[in-house]
């Protein structure tokens, strides 16, 4: 563990104590020799998945690794900035922005305009995002690509009602469908929903809000939540939050999340 290690609270503009889920996901799972290392059979569908500027140590990799257990069982690639072309987007099913160590607005500057025009490009004709956390911020607007437009997304802690009003690692209640569960949480987004023909909201947070949807842009779809299904056993250790999860382990959600980007 990288125990000198200071994140930024995913909205916030000023630096906070957070990031025990990157840290933690840091040291559990095993990097690639480079990040553009592709794994799996040629077969099964290609999923980028971001590891560069704004991303967290280990939140890439725990995305990933959620991806590999889905049905599609997807091949990864991690993809830097600089690779944010379109010719990196031939034959990608889908790609992933996961939870990140910066504000939103930084993650926005870092990410740049150039890059999330490629993303809303691929999107728009025909490709697939999954935005985790700040993932999900960067779907709304000012800052973000605006893939949730005329929806948005907002700073759960902040609104009235919120199951937690601190930015520190946490587990919190949400309803998935009709059944309540218990999810990792690090001052995640809720999303406002466009209302768009095509629109399907899967979770909601315990005041009403909602904690995850997928939606339709261009010929594309987008998926977004604000907490961790991803988050795996040692995030939830080395934040003293095993007592907390009270159902286990939450990848099928997330699975059930990719599916309906997919459809």
């Amino acid at each position: 563990m990288r125990s000198s290690l200071v994140i930024l609270s995913a909205v916030s503009l000023t630096l906070v104590p957070v990031g025990i889920a990157a840290t933690a996901a840091a040291n559990a799972t095993t990097r690639t020799a480079s990040p553009a290392v592709v794994r799996g059979d040629a077969a099964r569908p290609l999923a980028l998945v971001y590891k560069g500027p704004a991303s967290c140590p280990g939140c890439s990799e725990a995305a990933a690794a959620m991806l590999r257990t889905s049905k599609y069982k997807f091949r990864i690639k991690y993809i830097e900035k600089k690779d944010i072309v379109p010719s990196s987007f031939a034959g990608v099913s889908l790609y992933v922005q996961p939870g990140g160590d910066t504000s939103v607005a930084k993650a926005d500057k870092l990410l740049g305009s150039a890059a999330q025009q490629v993303i809303k490009n691929y999107v728009r004709q025909g490709g697939h995002y999954l935005g985790i956390c700040q993932g999900a911020y960067l779907a709304g607007t000012d800052p973000g690509m605006g893939m949730l437009s005329p929806g948005n997304t907002g700073q759960y802690i902040e609104t009235k009602g919120a199951s937690t009003h601190s930015e520190d690692d946490t587990v919190i209640p949400i309803k998935w469908g009709t059944k309540k569960i218990y999810m990792y949480f690090q001052d995640g987004a809720y999303i406002i929903p466009s209302k768009a023909r095509g629109e399907k909201i899967l979770a909601r947070y315990t005041n009403g809000k909602v904690a995850a949807l997928t939606k339709p842009f261009g010929k594309g779809r987008i998926g977004v939540i604000g907490p961790h299904p991803e988050a795996p056993k040692s995030w939830y250790r080395l934040a003293g939050l095993l007592k907390k999860d009270r159902d286990g382990l939450d990848a099928k959600y997330g699975h059930q999340l990719i599916n309906s980007i997919m459809q």
